[in-house]
């Protein structure tokens, strides 16, 4: 098989590979209660980063591991105390909001290892915090955080209109702190360890350039497209229309402040869309 075959059957493996869990999942929806999308997609990409800490393990620093533990530990402790955000049981089956808070914090400990691992391989995210980059680090806080502001009022209005619902006005205080907990777990996750680990799977037959934006393209596609676990099985189209307009206004800007600056940025372009969409009520 040359080089140009195994690169498009690569490509198109991961492709179908992702495209099936939707398949399979939506089909088995109509019968019964399977896991929602992103539980399926969050376990499988925090085994999957499991699996690159195993192999990887020697080239995290004490540093990486108390960044990965103390993400883990803030996430676990957000969730029991959130009052305007509320997870969905976890696979279905795990209702208690302090298990599902532990399992959370135990998979962004996972996904941040591998994410790190993945980094020290050269891989395409950065985390500025892990490689003491303190000063820049909260630089990309802030500019993260100025660069979605005007997404997040879009996003605010969009959804009074989409909804049909006025505007509802909560604690700020607990609007910022809740929107901690939805940031840093799919940032993590999705913008970290899965463009990662699909940055490895195509590293081998395709450009570096070209790996990066097949990677950072299926993963805000999963990532997004994420979000209709219901709409799939109720009104398709509708969850095809509205996951790609999501996708072309909330997910390319963090995934470009991903690759281009680091986790930091998309991570508070992340958290300012939610903190400003609990604060008005949605």
């Amino acid at each position: 098989m040359s080089n140009t075959q195994r690169r498009w059957l690569t490509l198109f493996a991961a492709t179908a590979a992702i495209l099936m869990v939707f398949i399979i999942r939506t089909i088995m929806a109509r019968t019964g209660t399977p896991p929602r999308l992103f539980d399926i997609f969050d376990t499988a990409i925090s085994l999957a980063s499991l699996g690159v800490v195993v192999v990887g393990w020697r080239t995290l620093s004490r540093t990486n591991w108390l960044i990965s533990v103390g993400a883990g530990l803030l996430v676990a402790i957000l969730l029991p105390l959130a009052t305007l955000y509320s997870p969905y049981p976890f696979l279905e089956i795990v209702t208690d909001v302090r298990v599902r808070a532990v399992i959370n914090g135990v998979m962004i400990v996972v996904t941040t290892l591998g994410g790190l691992v993945i980094m020290h391989w050269g891989g395409p995210i950065t985390l500025q915090f892990a490689s003491m980059g303190w000063r820049r680090a909260v630089r990309s806080l802030l500019f993260g955080v100025a660069v979605g502001l005007p997404f997040a009022i879009l996003n605010g209005f969009a959804n009074a209109w989409t909804q049909n619902r006025p505007i509802t006005w909560q604690n700020p205080l607990a609007a910022a702190i809740d929107a901690m907990h939805p940031a840093v777990l799919e940032e993590v996750i999705y913008r970290f360890a899965f463009l990662g680990l699909l940055w490895l799977l195509f590293r081998r037959d395709w450009p570096n350039r070209h790996a990066v934006v097949l990677s950072g393209l299926l993963a805000l596609l999963t990532h997004t497209f994420s979000h209709y676990s219901e709409l799939f099985v109720t009104q398709p189209l509708t969850a095809l229309a509205m996951g790609a307009v999501m996708g072309l206004i909330w997910g390319i800007p963090p995934t470009l402040l991903a690759v281009r600056r680091d986790l930091e940025s998309a991570l508070s372009f992340h958290w300012i869309q939610d903190a400003i969409r609990f604060w008005l009520g949605f």
